[in-house]
């Protein structure tokens, strides 16, 4: 480019929803000093404006600090039960698909839960607990939350929501609770008449983890472009289980050559959206700007 050349170097925001991306900088905006591949060192001798893609799409949605009661609490599994937060009579909370909020809690503590509703099924506002070991909340939530229970909470938060201006095929990757989202995510794209071919794997242990199993194999019966791949890692003797097992990154790579043509979603352990990042794009050429992730990562609190 006349006037200048072009340099590129990687960026990172981290969070929740992890955000990675590239940066192209000119050289008659950077110090003289700027040597390529030490980028870090740089400074820039004049304005520049940073526009993350990620974000586009969650800007014009307003953060806000709500009350909400506990209309019921279904414990669905035995490590697993659904919240279901009714707001004040006339309130409604906009969001993304996918978005998650903060339970704000005494001592300034949160818990981050994806909303496992999508918008336009917004009764209540549905969460999907897990019980975690020496988790206070979790713990709240099994052995002493009661209906009617008054919190307050934060959102909607994150950038895991769905990429509807593409018409590539999408590949849904869920671990354990983390179908939350993704069930959010998939039944928004059936409520729009979202034509683009859909396949959910959903990793968990053993087959009392999966425990809204019915919702996905109704989904397969009732849309064409959906499929359904449950992958169970610690299959129990009792489950008389036929289906796949592993690890359920492992059996999306057995199923595809190739995931360049695909967008992914995947939810789950950050060891799991790690691995599978790693090797959807190292492995199977899906473009590093097509994996979009939100990883959970279990609030411990320490004890006193």
């Amino acid at each position: 480019m006349e006037g200048g050349r072009w340099y590129e170097y990687k960026w990172k925001l981290v969070g929740r929803n992890d955000i990675a991306g590239c940066c192209h900088l000119l050289d008659d905006v950077i110090n003289a000093s700027f040597v390529p591949g030490e980028s870090c060192c740089t400074r820039p001798a004049g304005d520049i404006v940073f526009e993350v893609r990620e974000l586009a799409g969650a800007k014009d949605l307003a953060i806000r600090t709500m009350p909400c009661r506990v209309e019921r609490i279904e414990k669905i599994a035995d490590e697993v039960a659904i919240l279901y937060l009714k707001l004040p009579t006339g309130e409604r909370l906009q969001f993304l698909a996918g978005q998650y909020i903060d339970i704000l809690l005494k001592e300034g503590k949160r818990r981050s839960f994806s909303l496992a509703n999508a918008p336009h099924d917004d009764q209540f506002l549905q969460l999907h607990v897990r019980r975690t070991p020496g988790g206070a909340f979790s713990k709240w939530v099994f052995d002493e939350m009661k209906e009617r229970t008054i919190m307050r909470f934060e959102g909607p938060l994150g950038t895991f929501f769905l990429r509807e201006d593409s018409d590539k095929p999408m590949l849904f990757v869920a671990g354990g609770t983390g179908f939350a989202p993704i069930k959010a995510q998939i039944e928004h794209a059936f409520h729009h008449g979202v034509d683009r071919q859909m396949v959910l794997y959903w990793g968990v242990r053993s087959l009392k983890d999966l425990y809204l199993a019915g919702l996905p194999a109704r989904w397969r019966e009732q849309h064409p472009n959906f499929s359904f791949v449950p992958v169970l890692s610690e299959p129990l003797a009792g489950d008389g289980w036929q289906g796949r097992t592993g690890f359920v990154h492992q059996a999306v790579l057995e199923d595809f050559d190739s995931l360049a043509g695909y967008q992914v979603y995947a939810c789950g352990a950050p060891a799991m959206t790690d691995i599978a990042r790693k090797t959807f794009v190292e492995e199977k050429g899906l473009p590093e700007d097509e994996f979009y992730c939100d990883a959970f990562t279990p609030s411990v609190d320490p004890k006193r």
